[in-house]
């Protein structure tokens, strides 16, 4: 059986609670309609989609019902539909306000003292549909994950470069989750009778912090988290009281927007790079010639956004690297977002949904008359997301 697993983070986290469920009662929306699309025609079997609000607890589905049956299970302009009838509105830190004081201002307000970043609970939380069912009542969560539990936990410094790590109280390490979303392992029925884990998490973007980069730490080890997991590590303790990590011989697909490249942008690169050589990890679809990749992003590397971008120094902090444009899944020139399955699996294809200037399904990611100007300005953050959908294709 050939399986499609999927990532994409919409960019769909709203100013307000409601305003994702008002814009999908709009069947007239042009940006939800190329999101959509898109999805269609990526027919994914199983997807997670990143910055979908919710309730904050993933109870009030109204929006996910309407969101796979007005948008996706609608034959599209294209004539293509798709049916996710088991579907987990995954609960989230985001917006959940802490009971002591985070940022030090003096005072409980958000979104600057939420357990993880959010203007209101629910707000970029994670969404995961499928075409099988889920076994809920075998998953994990580690939502509620205290930070300063992680042994050597990368905490940031009051003082940069100091060691110490005593940025935040001893009331806020005491409170202070590791998740800013959640880190899940959940399940997915397949077939053929074995399951197929998910390891599903959105980690932190490592950026709009101040020099304590507390930010870039939360990153570092929200990704050691799934290091440490693939190790079986006995320290980690979900949500229900369960201890240990994953399995030795589980099939599993870890999956997100981990906001980590290996060789560019502003995080600590050191946990994605483990991450990424974990001998548990396919290491073709990681790091090798199965490495997920698109034209489009080719074509965006020579774009004048990149040129402009090289003529500020080329790999410094920050500064994208041209020679990895293939596997960009990012508009500023980052492989950010992921598929990886594990070295159990057998890997038939794998790709970036990115098409360059004139290819088909281009209009759904890029405006086609900002590109008729000049090739590549058409790919915009606001036209489609700031991020590309990831794919790996499975033989299992």
């Amino acid at each position: 059986m050939r399986l499609r697993v999927a990532s994409f983070n919409l960019g769909l986290g709203l100013a307000t609670p409601q305003a994702l469920s008002q814009r999908l009662a709009r069947r007239e929306d042009p940006l939800l309609g190329r999101l959509s699309a898109l999805l269609q025609a990526l027919q994914a079997d199983i997807l997670l989609l990143n910055e979908f609000d919710n309730d904050g607890e993933g109870r009030d589905l109204g929006a996910v019902d309407r969101f796979c049956r007005d948008w996706l299970a609608t034959p599209g302009p294209d004539g293509l539909a798709i049916d996710y009838p088991y579907r987990w509105s995954i609960p989230t830190n985001t917006g959940l306000l802490a009971a002591c004081d985070l940022d030090g201002d003096g005072c409980l307000t958000l979104p600057g003292d939420g357990l993880g970043f959010g203007h209101f609970p629910g707000q970029y939380a994670m969404l995961l549909l499928s075409r099988w069912p889920l076994d809920s009542a075998a998953r994990r969560t580690f939502r509620q994950l205290r930070w300063a539990t992680l042994p050597a936990a990368c905490l940031p410094d009051r003082e940069p470069g100091s060691g110490r790590g005593d940025y935040y109280s001893a009331a806020a390490l005491a409170e202070l989750r590791l998740s800013s979303k959640n880190h899940v392992d959940v399940a997915v029925c397949l077939p053929d009778g074995r399951p197929l884990h998910l390891l599903l998490s959105h980690p932190t973007p490592p950026v709009f912090d101040s020099p304590e980069r507390r930010n870039r730490c939360r990153n570092h080890d929200e990704i050691r988290l799934w290091c440490d997991y693939l190790d079986g590590a006995d320290w980690l303790q979900d949500d229900d009281g369960r201890r240990g990590g994953m399995a030795p011989d589980a099939r599993f697909v870890l999956l997100g927007d981990l906001n980590a490249d290996p060789h560019g942008g502003d995080g600590d690169r050191r946990a994605i790079r483990r991450l990424l050589a974990h001998p548990r990890l396919h290491a073709g679809v990681a790091t090798g010639a199965l490495r997920p990749r698109s034209p489009g992003a080719l074509a965006y590397a020579s774009s004048a956004y990149a040129r402009r971008v090289r003529q500020f120094g080329g790999r410094q902090r920050g500064i994208p690297n041209p020679a990895d444009a293939a596997y960009w899944t990012h508009l500023r020139g980052l492989r950010l977002d992921y598929v990886l399955p594990s070295a159990n699996l057998t890997v038939l294809d794998s790709g970036v949904w990115w098409p360059a200037p004139g290819e088909p399904g281009r209009h759904w990611l890029a405006d086609p008359q900002a590109d008729a100007v000049r090739p590549s300005d058409g790919d915009r953050a606001s036209w489609c997301s700031d991020h590309r959908p990831v794919w790996v294709d499975l033989w299992l």
